[in-house]
């Protein structure tokens, strides 16, 4: 029933995992944010790695997707309630706008659609 919205999640998240792998800048707008180092090599590589599951209709990865987003957007939501302005680093360079609340606004989005298709 809701292969469609979690095809849609499932891109989202190989885009944003593939342009922070081939962003140059990624590494130090994630730490600029107050990313921790390890999550700085993992992010990247769970996102594809989830958003290729929910393409491929894999049974569970709406959670996972949920869980993702879920502590990707709390990690946002502080660094906001911190003051950090720097760069979203989101989709890699493709994000040189400062983080936002309208990054964690476009996460509860994505968030409503892995929900749509939980099975």
């Amino acid at each position: 029933m809701g292969a469609w919205a979690g095809a849609i999640v499932g891109a989202v998240l190989i885009v944003a995992g593939v342009a922070k792998l081939t962003s140059r800048g990624w590494p130090s707008q994630a730490r600029a944010i107050g990313a921790p180092s390890w999550a700085v090599r993992v992010v990247p590589v769970v996102e594809i790695a989830v958003g290729a599951a929910l393409v491929a209709g894999v049974p569970y990865a709406g959670w996972a997707a949920l869980v993702l987003l879920g502590g990707l957007s709390v990690f946002l939501a502080v660094a906001l309630l911190r003051g950090v302005e720097a760069p979203c680093a989101c989709f890699g360079s493709m994000s040189a706008r400062p983080v936002s609340w309208w990054s964690v606004a476009r996460n509860l989005v994505l968030m409503v659609l892995a929900v749509v298709s939980l099975r």
